[in-house]
């Protein structure tokens, strides 16, 4: 059985009988674990930003008072808000040091509601009366950017998404971000556009520059994108499944109608421009793995599969 050890790769035996570490995204990637329905949720997201250096949890474990952290976390997570945190890439160390500011944004990513609200407090505390419906802030039609480069979480998010977020930085400075955890360090590098909330996994640095142009045109990177975090997981999947039955690219191609679950998976009807779509889908167990760097124990995880993809 395959084992690992906190902070290093997983665990295997090789063909002439010796010990090979490789990270949990190394090993993902040559099982092929499918991206398809891995987006954890997020219909609304709190970002701040936090430039010290982070520890396993950002919010608990930075140059944010611990108390104030989960305070925050707390607070939105009770608004149904997801939090993140995020900050500068290559930014020197005094003025991570010194940070006298704290960059705020409020995103919906929800389908039709799509919209980013930027702000600024000088006391982190003052983050603790921020109204969360959106009234606050300053709107923003640009997009923005963010890469997992959380390394004390997984060693994978830093070692696969630096890269990436300094290819990004170089040509988008200002839309660029590193953030903390995403989910799925088996898929970095993670990269997550809003404001839609398409959560994408395994992006090269060579493949960040695709993301942006494809963005800009109003399309998706199907073979990488994990799904769109507003969705329910299993609306996630339906939605590559038709995506791959269709050839369409468009961000918005698909709205999801109903989504009912039987004994055998589920049926989600999607519309497609004047079409209606009815995509069954399945699910099976993996065989035991260790989904993060740091995973001692093996365990099955759930991967969904298209049964079908017909009109309704």
């Amino acid at each position: 059985m395959p084992e690992s050890a906190p902070g290093h790769g997983s665990r295997s035996i090789t063909a002439s009988g010796g010990i090979d570490w490789l990270p949990c995204s190394d090993r993902a990637l040559e099982r092929g674990d499918p991206l398809a329905g891995t987006a954890g949720l997020g219909e609304r997201w709190l970002l701040v930003e936090i430039e010290s250096g982070w520890g396993r949890h950002a919010f608990f474990d930075s140059a944010l008072d611990p108390a104030l952290g989960a305070a925050l976390v707390a607070r939105a997570e009770a608004a149904g808000i997801r939090p993140l945190t995020i900050r500068r890439t290559r930014l020197r160390a005094p003025l991570r040091r010194e940070q006298s500011s704290w960059r705020w944004a409020l995103v919906d990513a929800r389908p039709g509601r799509e919209s980013i609200h930027w702000g600024t407090v000088d006391d982190p505390a003052d983050l603790l009366t921020l109204p969360l419906d959106g009234s606050a802030g300053e709107p923003s039609a640009a997009p923005l950017y963010a890469v997992c480069t959380h390394a004390r979480h997984d060693q994978c998010c830093a070692v696969r998404g630096r890269p990436v977020v300094e290819t990004l930085a170089a040509v988008h400075p200002e839309l660029t971000w590193e953030c903390s955890h995403l989910g799925g360090d088996r898929f970095a590098a993670t990269m997550i556009v809003f404001p839609e909330g398409l959560l994408y996994g395994r992006v090269r640095a060579e493949d960040a520059a695709t993301v942006v142009e494809r963005h800009s045109a109003g399309r998706v990177v199907p073979e990488l994108l994990r799904g769109r975090t507003s969705l329910t997981t299993v609306a996630q999947a339906a939605e590559a499944f038709a995506r791959e039955a269709t050839g369409d690219d468009r961000i918005d191609a698909f709205q999801v109608v109903s989504e009912h679950a039987h004994p055998h998976g589920w049926t989600v009807e999607l519309a497609h421009g004047d079409d209606r779509l009815r995509v069954e889908v399945g699910e099976e167990l993996s065989q035991p793995l260790l989904s993060t760097c740091a995973a001692t124990i093996a365990q099955p995880v759930r991967e969904f599969v298209p049964v079908s993809v017909v009109r309704a």
